[in-house]
C-alpha cells in the first residue's frame, strides 16, 4: 500500500510539472518536448531525494564550525580548513583534488576593543563595538568628539573645521520597510566600505559605523572596509545597533560629548594559502567548464556558520550529488572553495587568472554565499539566450519552491570571470534572517536548519545537471 501511495506521488508530481509547463510556455508541442521534461523531472528527484536521505552536510558543517570554527584569512585556522576539505573532496573521489596557490592577506584584530563615552551626569556607558576588518589600530585610548551623520551629503555639507579632530559617526539604519532585507543591506554598506576614506579626506580622527543589521541588540557586526592611499588611514569600528541609538540620543543632548576608543588591530604581511578545487571531467565535452563553489574564510568574531560555511559544505555536497548520479556529466564540473572572499577575492581573482591564462571555455560559475537558509531560485547575470534558458527550466523547480529567477548576481568570488563565462549565478536565499548574524558572534552552528541547506545543495546540483546536459 505504501509502495501504491509513493509511486502514485510520482506521477502526480510528474503531471504537475507538466501541467505547469503547458500553461507557462502555453502549449508543450511535440511528444518529444513532454518526453525531455518527464526525464529531466525524475532526474532532478533523484538528485533531490539522495540530497535529503544520503547527504553528509549537517556532519561536515558541524566540524567545520564546532571543531574548526573561525577562518579568516592568512589564520592557522583557514589552513586547517583547507586541509580538511582536500580530505573531504578526496572521499567522494572525483576526477582531480588539487589546491590552488594564491597570496592572501593577513589582518589580526589583537585584544578586544574597549569603548565608552561619559554623559553630562558623569555617568560612563559602555559601548558595544569591533574593528571593522582591515582597520588600523588607535595606539592606545583614543579621545574625541563626535559628529553624526546619515548621508554622504550630510558630510558634504558639514564643514571642515566640524570634522577635523573628530570621530564621524555613520548612523544610516537599514530600511525595515524594504521586504528585501538584502537591497536594504546593499543600500547601506557604502558607508562601512567608504566611511574611514570620507572622514579621513575631512580631518577626522576616526570612523564610527552602525552595525549592518535590522536586529536591534547589543552584537556589533564586522565587514570589510577599505583605504585610499592618498588619505591617511583612520581606524574605523562598527557600533551594535543599541549602542549606535543610544550615542546618537546623547548627542542631541550633548554636541560635545567625547567618545573613547581602543583598538588593538594589526595588518600583518600576506602569506600564502589556496583555493581548493574539485573535478569531474565531462563525458562529451571535457574541455566545456561549469564551477560552483563557496568561500572558505570567514571573519574572526564567529563559527562563520551561514557565511560562509553553509556553502563550503553545500559545494562539498554538489560535488557528492553529481558524482554519485547514474549519468556521468557531459560537460566538466569544478567544485571551488575560495579562500578571501571577505577582504579582498584574492582567491576568486587567481581563479579567474589562471582560468584565462589557460583559455579555458567556461558555461557557468555558479556560487553559494547567500546565508544557506530556504532557497527561492536562482540570481542569473548572461545574456538574453542565457536568461531564456534558464526560465525555461524553472518549471522543474517548482516542485521543490526553488523557481524563482531574478537578473543579477550576488556574488563576489563570481565577478572576476564576468568576462570569460557565459553566466554568473547565485543560489538565492530567503534573507530574513541573515543579516541578524551576518559577520558577528551570532553566526553559530545551532542558526542552521540542515535541511534548509541540503535543498540548497539539490537546487544547486539541479541547475548544474541541466547545465551539463543542454549548456548555455
Amino acid at each position: 500500500m505504501i509502495l501504491q501511495i509513493k509511486t502514485l506521488q510520482a506521477r502526480w508530481s510528474l503531471k504537475f510539472v507538466l501541467i505547469v509547463s503547458y500553461i507557462y510556455f502555453g502549449a508543450i508541442g511535440k511528444l518529444s518536448a513532454q518526453q525531455d521534461l518527464s526525464s529531466d523531472s525524475l532526474m532532478i528527484r533523484k538528485i533531490y531525494d539522495n540530497a535529503l536521505t544520503g547527504g553528509k552536510v549537517g556532519p561536515n558543517l558541524y566540524h567545520l564550525t564546532s571543531k574548526i570554527g573561525s577562518r579568516i584569512s592568512g589564520s592557522a585556522n583557514a589552513q586547517k580548513a583547507v586541509e580538511w576539505g582536500k580530505k573531504k573532496m578526496e572521499e567522494i573521489a572525483p576526477d582531480r583534488v588539487y589546491l590552488q596557490e594564491v597570496t592572501v592577506p593577513h589582518w589580526v584584530r589583537g585584544k578586544k576593543e574597549k569603548s565608552f563615552f561619559i554623559s553630562k551626569s558623569g555617568r560612563k556607558f559602555p559601548m558595544y563595538v569591533c574593528a571593522l576588518g582591515g582597520s588600523v589600530g588607535t595606539a592606545g585610548m583614543l579621545k574625541a568628539q563626535v559628529v553624526e551623520v546619515n548621508s554622504w551629503a550630510e558630510l558634504t555639507n558639514l564643514k571642515d573645521r566640524d570634522v577635523q579632530g573628530k570621530f564621524v559617526f555613520f548612523n544610516r539604519a537599514m530600511d525595515p520597510k524594504e521586504i528585501e532585507t538584502f537591497k536594504a543591506y546593499l543600500a547601506v554598506v557604502d558607508q562601512r566600505a567608504r566611511g574611514a576614506i570620507e572622514a579621513g579626506k575631512r580631518g577626522a580622527v576616526g570612523a564610527l559605523v552602525r552595525s549592518m543589521t535590522l536586529a536591534i541588540d547589543e552584537v556589533p557586526h564586522t565587514g570589510a572596509m577599505s583605504y585610499d592611499p592618498d588619505v591617511k588611514k583612520i581606524p574605523a569600528a562598527a557600533l551594535s545597533t543599541k549602542s549606535a541609538d543610544l550615542l546618537s540620543h546623547e548627542l542631541k543632548r550633548n554636541p560635545d560629548l567625547v567618545y573613547s576608543l581602543e583598538m588593538n588591530c594589526i595588518q600583518l604581511p600576506d602569506v600564502k594559502s589556496y583555493n581548493l578545487i574539485g573535478e569531474i571531467k565531462g563525458s562529451l565535452y571535457p574541455n566545456e567548464f561549469i564551477t560552483v563553489g563557496g568561500h572558505i574564510d570567514t571573519w574572526d568574531l564567529s563559527e562563520g556558520a551561514s557565511d560562509d560555511g553553509t556553502g563550503f559544505v553545500q559545494t562539498l555536497e554538489v560535488l557528492r550529488l553529481i558524482k554519485n548520479s547514474s549519468q556521468k556529466p557531459e560537460r566538466s564540473i569544478r567544485a571551488i572553495l575560495y579562500m578571501n572572499e571577505e577582504s579582498g577575492a584574492h582567491g576568486a581573482l587567481k581563479y579567474a587568472q589562471e582560468a584565462k591564462s589557460a583559455a579555458e571555455t567556461h558555461i557557468a560559475v555558479l556560487e553559494s554565499d547567500a546565508g544557506g537558509f530556504t532557497p527561492r531560485g536562482f540570481r542569473v547575470e548572461g545574456s538574453q539566450e542565457v536568461n531564456e534558458k534558464m526560465k525555461a527550466w524553472t518549471p522543474l523547480f517548482i516542485p521543490y519552491k526553488a523557481a524563482e529567477l531574478h537578473s543579477g548576481h550576488r556574488g563576489i568570488d563570481l565577478a572576476p570571470m564576468k568576462d570569460q563565462a557565459k553566466a554568473l549565478i547565485s543560489l538565492d536565499c530567503d534573507d530574513q534572517r541573515l543579516f541578524d548574524i551576518h559577520h558577528s558572534a551570532l553566526d553559530t552552528y545551532d542558526k542552521i536548519n540542515i535541511r534548509e541547506v541540503e535543498l540548497g545543495a539539490a537546487a544547486m546540483a539541479s541547475l548544474i545537471a541541466l547545465i551539463s546536459k543542454y549548456g548555455l
